[in-house]
């Protein structure tokens, strides 16, 4: 289909496409076209990676918004949602508003009421639901990408609900619903009453087969030699071959730790292809990588890059992944070791992908479990990238002739699984119970039940006895809890159960953190400990030998832990320990302690800190607001414990740290300077603010000017000898202090 014959579209995007280089739609758009996703229908696209999925979302976001209406696109991660914001800003030459949003679970958005096109994940689009956003009564359209995760545990109760409620708010709304190829697609059609589209069409070729031996063995049955030489793996042999091609490699394995090794070995490989002028834009790459955080994983993960390679995975920073995605996509770094969440929709598309991990290790089962056809496919959809390669390879990696037949059998030839709904589960519902009464779509056992008639899971579900005895059992824990009430008139949420969903809190949390606030005198570390065990925080594993240490710390600061603890022989005691070395990692940030030492200590990633940080922060605000809606009076000590944490600082650099572009390192420095708040910086000698700063003229205007100082130029300014040798002195010491804690690891 030519592009000037589809209907409804905006009069300028005919002209904007031609400018793309886009004449005409790739198969499965043009079917999109003909079946109305420019004209209002509901569509469900099941298609290949890299076959026009965001074309299609954008058609139907742009014609909608041309009607005179407002479009929203959700995504299931925040590093998705800026990059489809930035895709959709191009937009905004032609006069539309594209807007963002994926934190702060308590605002009802509000500044998005004038936006055309708004971007947000699945959590942010519930949480603006629960807070009442008048403006999503004006959605006409809203495309959901990835839709095939309402079959995971966790995230996809929220994506099902969440659309749930979107439809039922407006009966005319358009659903447009974008997968991966599925192994039902049919039955996600019929739960969004749409239109299907359900292509394995690809723009340029993929090729899926099996390394083993010295041959590669494709899907048609056809081979080609690929050889392994002596002393190298099977991987490393790929790769070389890949570089040989020009081409690029996304490697996937089971775990991070494997992922960092797999980059370092395999730098080996990409450092032999690397050309002078692709070294020197390495090394600066490698300079920005070390300059977001001073700890081992990203001085690895420099050491990498310099010679072509990566590693990607959850532990790293945001900054981190950017860089690394960044410098894939360009080509400079040639090999990229990365865990499945990389798979999940971010834009890192190579000329080969080798799954080589195709098990990882399942706690629920107590061993490895092989990995779904689904997240093996997608993986293998990264594989190609049109424009830039002739075709894409998909590798899975064997080490036996019994194992080269399995993943053929397993992977290869075999179609995704069924996508299953996930929302009978307990956790999930007390959540989505509480969040559907409070915000006013059911008002009964019976209200609820039909809302939840609405859901993928009564599509999928004849049966309804199941559901409803799970809804009794979480109405009944929402009572005891005071969280709901049951009248004869039916339910209603309390003013606290009211707080509870707005604050976007697991009601469990919050019995939790209610029962500890009343306590008694909450210092940081119980308040830390409070909120770790809660569902919402992610704890810590405890490690070989741990338990022991952290059993002491419970007895040595028992009195400043909040509730009562379980014993030693209880199930929850090891729980309760994970949660202890949870809140020990906050306290030990929250005292200034150096990023690479807390690494070091915990065996965790800088992005791990910066994750448990915000779900900290996010916990303790809701903490703070939920003293005060029970009147417990000790909003002050979760106010300190929470900004704290925020800022990684011990209690005299708080206000400090909270002047935009401080942080934690140079409030420790200006305080070291004499300058103690933000008053005192307001009215700083400059000359000392420069010192402090280390002569760095633009970070002082800058921090001075958001401070509020009266000229915070820095024209002529020269920074005071005495605070610069005191400056030298203390960095002189930090030094000697890394170097000796260096000399003890040997």
């Amino acid at each position: 289909m030519d592009i000037a014959e589809i209907p409804a579209v905006p009069e300028w995007l005919t002209e904007h496409l031609r400018d793309q280089g886009i004449e005409s739609l790739y198969p499965p758009q043009a079917e999109a076209v003909e079946r109305g996703v420019t004209q209002g229908e509901n569509l469900v696209a099941a298609i290949p990676t890299a076959s026009g999925k965001t074309l299609i979302a954008t058609l139907a976001m742009l014609s909608s918004v041309d009607r005179g209406g407002k479009a929203l696109y959700i995504v299931p991660l925040r590093a998705l949602a800026s990059e489809k914001q930035e895709e959709f800003a191009e937009f905004e030459a032609y006069g539309l508003d594209v807007g963002v949003t994926t934190g702060n679970y308590e605002s009802e958005g509000g500044w998005l009421a004038g936006k055309d096109i708004i971007v947000a994940t699945s959590e942010k689009v519930d949480s603006l639901v629960r807070n009442d956003a008048p403006w999503l009564d004006d959605l006409s359209c809203v495309v959901t990408d990835e839709v095939h995760l309402v079959d995971d545990g966790e995230r996809g109760p929220t994506l099902e609900v969440t659309l749930a409620k979107l439809r039922s708010l407006n009966p005319d709304l358009q659903t447009v619903a974008l997968s991966a190829t599925i192994g039902n697609a049919d039955k996600l059609a019929d739960w969004l009453d749409a239109e299907l589209v359900d292509s394995d069409w690809r723009p340029i070729d993929l090729k899926k087969g099996v390394h083993y031996g010295d041959a590669l063995q494709l899907e048609d049955g056809s081979q080609k030699r690929l050889a392994v030489d002596r002393n190298e793996e099977q991987t490393a042999a790929v790769v070389r071959d890949t570089l040989a091609e020009e081409g690029s490699t996304l490697v996937f394995v089971n775990s991070r730790k494997n992922a960092e090794a797999a980059a370092r070995r395999l730098a080996n490989t990409t450092g032999k292809a690397v050309t002078g002028e692709e070294e020197e834009r390495l090394a600066e790459i490698a300079a920005e990588i070390r300059d977001v955080s001073d700890t081992d994983t990203s001085a690895d993960l420099a050491d990498a890059v310099e010679k072509g390679a990566a590693f990607h995975h959850a532990g790293l920073s945001r900054e981190h992944r950017s860089l690394v995605e960044e410098g894939f996509r360009d080509r400079l770094i040639k090999v990229v070791c990365a865990t499945p969440t990389l798979a999940a929709g971010v834009n890192t598309p190579s000329r080969r992908v080798v799954v080589r991990d195709w098990r990882r290790y399942d706690g629920t089962a107590g061993g490895m479990q092989p990995l779904s056809v689904l997240e093996v496919h997608q993986m293998m959809g990264r594989a190609g990238r049109p424009g830039r390669d002739p075709y894409g390879e998909a590798v899975l990696v064997a080490s036996s002739h019994d194992e080269l037949d399995e993943l053929f059998e397993r992977y290869v030839w075999a179609d995704p699984e069924p996508v299953r709904s996930k929302l009978a589960a307990e956790p999930a519902l007390r959540t989505h119970i509480l969040a559907t009464v409070a915000s006013g779509f059911a008002r009964s056992r019976e209200g609820l039940l039909d809302f939840l008639d609405g859901t993928l899971y009564a599509e999928q579900t004849a049966d309804r006895r199941r559901l409803e005895t799970v809804v009794d059992d979480v109405i009944a824990y929402l009572d005891v809890n005071g969280f709901l009430e049951q009248t004869a008139e039916g339910l209603s949420a309390t003013n606290l159960g009211h707080t509870v969903s707005r604050l976007y809190l697991d009601p469990m949390s919050a019995a939790e953190i209610i029962d500890g606030l009343e306590d008694g005198e909450p210092t940081p570390l119980g308040l830390y400990h409070l909120v770790c065990r809660t569902p919402d925080m992610y704890q810590l594993y405890l490690r070989s030998g741990e338990d022991e240490e952290y059993t002491m710390l419970a007895y040595e600061r028992e009195d400043e832990l909040l509730g009562a603890a379980p014993s030693e022989f209880e199930d929850g005691f090891e729980d309760w320990l994970s949660a202890l070395k949870t809140a020990r990692l906050l306290e030990d940030w929250a005292s200034e302690l150096d990023e690479d030492e807390i690494t070091e200590t915990y065996g965790i990633g800088p992005g791990d800190i910066r994750g448990k940080v915000d779900t900290a922060q996010w916990l303790l605000g809701a903490a703070e607001s939920l003293a005060a809606e029970l009147d417990l009076g000790v909003g002050s000590q979760i106010r300190e414990a929470r900004l704290r944490v925020e800022h990684g600082v011990r209690e005299e650099l708080v206000d400090l740290a909270g002047v935009r572009g401080v942080g934690r390192k140079r409030a420790r420095r200006l305080y070291d300077a004499g300058i103690e708040d933000r008053t005192q910086l307001r009215e700083a000698d400059k000359s000392v603010v420069l010192a402090a700063l280390r002569g760095r003229e633009k970070t002082a205007e800058n921090i001075l000017e958001n401070a509020g100082h009266r000229n915070p130029s820095m024209d002529a300014v020269d920074a005071d000898e005495e605070t610069a040798a005191q400056a030298r002195e203390a960095d002189a010491t930090e030094e000697t202090a890394d170097d000796q804690a260096n000399l003890g690891d040997f």
